[in-house]
């Protein structure tokens, strides 16, 4: 397995940002993750692990060896009394794995199609769409440590899943003391996809979707070509119109909080969640802030949707971080909230 120099990334992030790897490895198999784990030791520099591409903001070239995932892989591991095991490799497309499942009459991971990025990111994001996170279909996975060049299994339990978070994005020196981030090199997934399946409709977005069509119980595949439709009418195509999707999770507070924003903005869009606290809208307050539309240089807020930060051609990641920076700081100053991006800034 040889290593490649200089190589564009522009191919390779959603945003479209022009950059280059300094040092790219592809890992196809585990035993290529194997042989790039003993190849750092020799590269002083670190790594950075690429997926998909979806979920990045590159502000200059790449001098950590790149690790771009491209271990494929389709399977269905088991089936039980209760579920589908399905397990696919970290380089396996998330929306092409989404209808795969689906065509194969194993529902579960409808209301989450069209996210884009890789199978092995999913977990350390945790995504999630239309009321269904990753850690409701998720079983375990596996993951080879870049330390010891050992390959581990990890239950739900172990990722620690949070709203967008995993241990996969702390490191052992955080408030809890674990974390595998820059660790764990994620092979393959598996989910969990129970055949007692409902269908989860408790978005607006989709009880209209109901409305429309006059379809009070949908099928699996009639929730998945909802949610694209959705998708596709709010978010502009990353092939077009470079992007990394949501820039910002979307803030929890609690109920006073929340109640002193509806005072003041009757109009707030907000859920209430399981625990007792209450969801915010981020779009909702970037808007009300007046920045759909606004740009710094060549990034944008996306004029559809205020969640999304586009690149309008030739922008920079420096650009788009100080897009981010002053969105933050406008909402910030008006709601007392503190948006958090979702992708990461190398």
């Amino acid at each position: 397995m040889n290593v490649s120099h200089n190589v564009p990334l522009q191919p390779y992030n959603s945003f479209g940002i022009v950059a280059k790897a300094y040092s790219l490895l592809q890992i196809c198999t585990e035993a290529n993750a194997v042989e790039a784990q003993k190849r750092l030791k020799s590269h002083p520099e670190g790594h950075c692990v690429l997926g998909g591409g979806s979920n990045i903001v590159l502000t200059g070239d790449v001098k950590p060896l790149v690790l771009k995932m491209e271990i494929l892989g389709k399977r269905l591991v088991v089936e039980t009394d209760k579920a589908w095991i399905v397990e696919a490799g970290a380089g396996e497309n998330w929306h092409e794995l989404v209808t795969w499942t689906l065509q194969q009459g194993w529902p579960g991971l409808e209301n989450l199609a069209l996210i884009p990025g890789s199978v092995g990111a999913s977990p350390v994001q945790n995504i999630g769409a239309y009321g269904v996170e990753l850690q409701d279909r998720f079983e375990s996975l596996d993951a080879l440590d870049l330390l010891t060049g050992q390959v581990f299994t990890l239950n739900a339990a172990q990722c620690a899943f949070g709203y967008r978070d995993s241990v996969f994005k702390h490191t052992s020196s955080g408030p809890n003391g674990i974390g595998l981030s820059g660790r764990a090199l994620i092979l393959r997934v598996r989910f969990h996809l129970p055949k007692n399946w409902k269908p989860v409709l408790g978005y607006l977005d989709l009880e209209k979707k109901m409305a429309e069509t006059g379809i009070s119980n949908p099928t699996a595949l009639q929730i998945c070509d909802w949610v694209c439709s959705i998708r596709r009418s709010k978010l502009p195509d990353p092939k077009v119109l470079g992007n990394a999707g949501s820039f910002f999770k979307n803030p929890t507070v609690t109920p006073e909080q929340c109640a002193d924003i509806i005072a003041r903005d009757p109009k707030v869009v907000h859920y209430p969640m399981p625990d007792g606290s209450i969801k915010l809208a981020a779009g909702w307050l970037i808007d009300a802030c007046g920045w759909k539309g606004k740009s710094v240089g060549n990034a944008a807020v996306y004029e559809k949707q205020a969640l999304v930060l586009v690149n309008l051609g030739g922008a920079t990641g420096g650009e788009v971080v100080t897009l981010a920076k002053a969105i933050q700081t406008s909402v910030y100053e008006r709601f007392g909230i503190r948006l958090e991006p979702e992708p990461v800034v190398i």
